[in-house]
């Protein structure tokens, strides 16, 4: 098995959010940054268009594939897809509340079944030889996340997972909505804290409530890697300090001028394959949050990128709209 990847920050797997024109915005943001697919379902790898689902630009590396299941044998298939595809690590997903896995007795309903997850991680870890790692809640519902989250983990250091990744705060399957139980059940770092304590030679993530890079550095102190959600996409330019605050590497700066050619270029070539403007300008709407003409630019792509005839010119037409204080912040 290779060894888990020097990684000091990613960017969480988000469902319909972290597509491969996202990570593409993201990459060029934040160059170290670990990239995470959606969820992708095993049956969906194993039955569907793997070209549509697991397709990506090389230049988004590094890339983990996320995987979303609860039969081993069909996530090891699936793991051995994904290696294939040139993933460069595969996540089990054991946090995700929708009524979708739900249904299907995976994510975060998982966490009641701590040796299934250790089954799981097992095969997968037997089918490939990139790292395999899981991404797990503190608990669901009643449980005593103290016990819970102990379990999982123990399951899965005993299947040889590379990492653990912790959203710190419990799932709630009755009740709560995706959007609430992102947002609703307390946030409890101590607790993953005190998992990291009780591992010290295992790679354990922090995710949940890092709304900023800054708050996301400040807890490098007591983790070995962060990992942002919605803050990273909902204000992604913050991407471009991770840099300098995360890897202490000032000379990580973005050209926003230089990063809108790219997105410009990257939205052409998507286009001529037949794809549409608005696939890859709905992630880049909150870029500018804060600046004079955000609000220009966010309009402009909101409404116009979703016309038949809008071309990829849109993207620099609407950068002509924000302003800079400084030329240092057009650079940053």
């Amino acid at each position: 098995m290779r060894p888990y990847l020097p990684i000091r920050f990613a960017v969480a797997p988000m469902i319909d959010w972290t597509d491969r024109h996202c990570r593409f915005l993201h990459r060029r943001l934040a160059p170290r940054a670990l990239l995470y697919t959606e969820m992708v379902v095993a049956d969906a790898i194993l039955h569907g268009d793997r070209e549509r689902l697991l397709g990506f630009d090389p230049a988004e590396y590094p890339l983990a594939l996320q995987i979303g299941g609860s039969e081993p044998h069909k996530l090891a298939e699936a793991a051995r897809v994904g290696e294939g595809f040139g993933y460069d690590e595969i996540n089990l997903n054991v946090g995700c509340p929708s009524d979708r896995v739900q249904s299907g007795a995976f994510g975060a309903c998982l966490m009641r079944d701590p040796a299934l997850v250790g089954r799981c991680l097992a095969a997968m870890r037997e089918a490939v030889s990139v790292p395999v790692t899981v991404k797990c809640r503190i608990g669901v519902d009643e449980q005593d996340p103290e016990p819970a989250l102990d379990a999982l983990a123990n399951a899965a250091v005993d299947a040889g997972v590379s990492a653990i990744w912790v959203h710190a705060r419990k799932a709630w399957l009755q009740g709560l909505s995706p959007k609430e139980n992102r947002e609703i059940p307390p946030l409890d770092y101590d607790r993953v804290h005190r998992l990291k304590a009780r591992l010290p030679d295992m790679f354990v993530g922090l995710n949940g409530g890092l709304a900023t890079v800054e708050a996301a550095a400040e807890q490098l102190v007591h983790f070995d890697g962060v990992m942002m959600g919605r803050g990273a996409y909902q204000n992604p330019s913050q991407l471009a300090h991770v840099g300098a605050r995360i890897h202490g590497d000032a000379r990580e700066e973005v050209d926003l001028a230089a990063l809108i050619d790219d997105m410009t270029a990257y939205a052409e070539r998507h286009m001529a394959g037949g794809g549409r403007l608005s696939n890859v300008t709905r992630h880049m709407i909150g870029l500018f949050t804060g600046l004079p003409g955000a609000r220009r630019w966010r309009q402009l792509l909101s409404e116009r990128a979703v016309r038949p005839d809008a071309g990829p010119e849109l993207i620099r037409e609407a950068f002509a709209e924000v302003r800079f204080d400084s030329p240092a912040e057009a650079a940053a």
